[in-house]
């Protein structure tokens, strides 16, 4: 097992790669099917699976039910049920308000697909695959199809975040109007202020959507790495020592402290994705509100 998972460096097992077979094609000169490409596939088809499952035990059942028959069926749907309720009336609903419901489809689906890709990235899909392909298979490439962690790709965190930011943009420009948007892109600075303030404004408008990239990205690829450097310590240590009950120790260690890991990385995992949706609701809001804001201001003067 050691020599066929070892690996010089720990982010190889973290980094994407081509889909074995598919070199050929690419597009603008970049292979078209990765692993992260088709995990991001696999991650959306999971996410509305469940969702749509969820959706349909979700419902008032049949009068001869009784009290029952208002009781969500199944357990994933049960708990899909409380995170949606959860997010609606605890962190969406007390930032958007009245503008809740029309968000809400949006945000819930950013984060049950951003939790997806996390989870699913926590499975060693890609190493499973390539143990397969070469104990199986007698394969002398790195033989896989799908795996790793598709969010752990900065360009997919930055995908996300653009989405995100377009959202916001757009509806800052539907509730607010072109004047309004200028207005608070200077945040009513006065004219002699303006040659400081909007590069500033400006600048902040895209930093807002790259620090929900790097955020992400950052931490997907820091727990993963730690996972990958404590799987590979017993391999280090029987290539130093040649001596199997070392190895043997290190790796009884090194297995405990990637399980405790791996239950942090799975609070990381849904977090991470709190984050994103979270920040993307107070963007959000922020624009919903403005007014508001300027209203109150002009009040108490």
């Amino acid at each position: 097992m050691f020599p066929i998972l070892a690996s010089d460096n720990p982010i190889h097992h973290i980094l994407d790669k081509t889909v074995s077979g598919t070199d050929h094609i690419t597009m603008f000169g970049k292979p078209v099917f990765t692993l992260h490409a088709v995990s991001l596939v696999v991650a959306a088809i999971v996410t509305f699976c469940f969702l749509k499952i969820a959706a349909n035990r979700i419902t008032v059942g049949h009068e001869s039910e009784g009290t029952s028959r208002f009781l969500t069926k199944g357990r994933i749907p049960q708990i899909i049920e409380v995170i949606t309720l959860y997010l609606r009336d605890t962190v969406i609903k007390p930032v958007l308000g009245e503008e809740t419901n029309k968000f809400l489809p949006y945000l819930l689906s950013l984060f049950f697909f951003i939790l997806t890709c996390n989870v699913l990235g926590m499975i060693p899909f890609a190493d499973l695959q390539v143990v397969y392909g070469k104990v199986a298979m007698e394969s002398k490439i790195d033989w896989a199809v799908f795996g790793g962690t598709a969010t752990s790709n900065i360009s997919v965190t930055i995908a996300l975040a653009m989405v995100s930011f377009f959202v916001i943009q757009f509806h800052a420009f539907k509730s607010l109007g072109i004047g309004g948007w200028a207005h608070h892109l200077t945040g009513g600075a006065p004219l002699y202020l303006l040659p400081i303030m909007l590069p500033i404004e400006f600048m902040g408008m895209f930093i807002k959507p790259a620090a929900l990239a790097i955020r992400l990205f950052a931490n997907m690829v820091a727990g993963h790495t730690m996972l990958a450097v404590l799987t590979m310590f017993g391999m280090i240590t029987f290539q130093a020592t040649q001596n199997w009950f070392m190895t043997g120790s290190v790796e009884v260690i090194s297995t405990v402290a990637a399980v405790c890991i791996s239950f942090l990385e799975l609070f990381v995992a849904f977090l991470q994705a709190f984050i994103f949706m979270f920040l993307t609701t107070v963007f959000i809001g922020q624009m919903s509100h403005h007014g508001d804001h300027e209203e109150h201001a002009e009040a108490a003067h």
